[in-house]
């Protein structure tokens, strides 16, 4: 597979893309890496460096968005960004699938007005993977729509039940709906129509699901509109910093802390690793027709590489044409 990444994307570009990409061709024979950017700057940080020459390639893009740019202003004026050029490599099919950790709202806008939707869907949504008790979960949408209609919840469950099946392995995944209550009557009128419309598919459909129970296993699929989505999932982000920076101090504020914390180091690594969006790599765009990664801005090499594969893999197993067959056969199913 070949992916084009956003060498200027996110916050520690374009060091930490570079070094993602070189370890990703190093460490997977089968992903071809593009580099979409400033030239100059991606060759000098490509010095030095240590990897097959011929699996790396370079595009050269001469404008870069800003996080505080408007999507519609970065796609009428910057028509020459990195994240415009990227996807156009997509769209020329010179690249099966694009990765940035830059402005995600100007990657949903141009990934939407280039490649457009997949058949059957409205909007396309984020779809976030998180850890739980058990295995993980599937979150979206996850920021890419503030407002929602029901029927744009029943194409994000199709479209999150589609996804858990090809890339997390599961056969009959678990779909809930994030609501304030179990029962069928509990939420807003979104979630409450939602329901109506999930129970007469032919999903595996176990109800509504509150915040409590998101992290327990009870489901593989969990779908919210956009902000809800977001809001959630910053707050797991931060809860989860937060609970290992005070297990850190509450340890080695006691006497034997430190004997302690050298015990616990090993299992103190394990949740990090859990629970650190760098072993996730990135979130797919589903819905856009095409294979679109989006990773946070924070993001280090370790969160490109494995971005780089969960984008070989979304294209490899061409999950977006599946989605489209999924949402059709759901609509026959439903008529019939």
């Amino acid at each position: 597979m070949k992916v084009a990444l956003d060498a200027m994307g996110g916050d520690y570009a374009p060091s930490v893309n570079v070094e993602g990409a070189v370890e990703t061709v190093n460490e997977h024979d089968d992903i071809e890496i593009v580099l979409v950017g400033n030239e100059p700057l991606i060759k000098r940080e490509l010095e030095n460096k240590r990897y097959p020459s011929h699996r790396i390639s370079l595009v050269h893009a001469s404008q870069v968005i800003e996080m505080n740019e408007p999507p519609t202003t970065a796609l009428r004026k910057k028509k020459d960004s990195s994240i415009r050029v990227g996807i156009d490599l997509v769209k020329a099919g010179n690249a099966d699938a694009f990765v940035s950790a830059g402005h995600s709202g100007v990657v949903m806008a141009t990934s939407l007005f280039l490649l457009g939707t997949s058949k059957g869907v409205d909007r396309p949504a984020i779809a976030t993977v998180m850890p739980t008790l058990k295995d993980t979960f599937i979150l979206l949408d996850a920021g890419a729509n503030v407002d929602c209609k029901p029927e744009n919840l029943l194409q994000f469950a199709l479209m999150g039940n589609t996804y858990c099946k090809l890339l997390l392995g599961k056969n009959s995944p678990k779909v809930a709906l994030l609501s304030i209550g179990e029962e069928d009557t509990k939420g807003n009128e979104l979630t409450k129509e939602a329901f109506k419309l999930l129970k007469g598919t032919r999903l595996n459909f176990i109800g509504n699901i509150e915040g409590k129970d998101m992290f327990t296993g009870k489901a593989d699929v969990i779908v919210c509109d956009g902000f809800i989505g977001n809001i959630a999932l910053k707050i797991s982000e931060g809860l989860a910093e937060t609970i290992i920076k005070m297990l850190k101090r509450e340890i080695t504020s006691v006497s034997t802390g430190r004997i302690g914390y050298l015990m616990m180091k090993p299992a103190i690594r394990n949740f990090k690793k859990r629970t650190d969006y760098d072993e996730y790599g990135g979130a797919p765009l589903l819905g856009i027709n095409g294979a679109c990664i989006i990773s946070h801005g924070r993001s280090t090499a370790k969160a490109i590489k494995n971005a780089l594969r969960v984008a070989s893999d979304y294209a490899g197993k061409r999950v977006f044409e599946v989605i489209s067959t999924d949402i059709e056969n759901d609509l026959i199913g439903r008529v019939a």
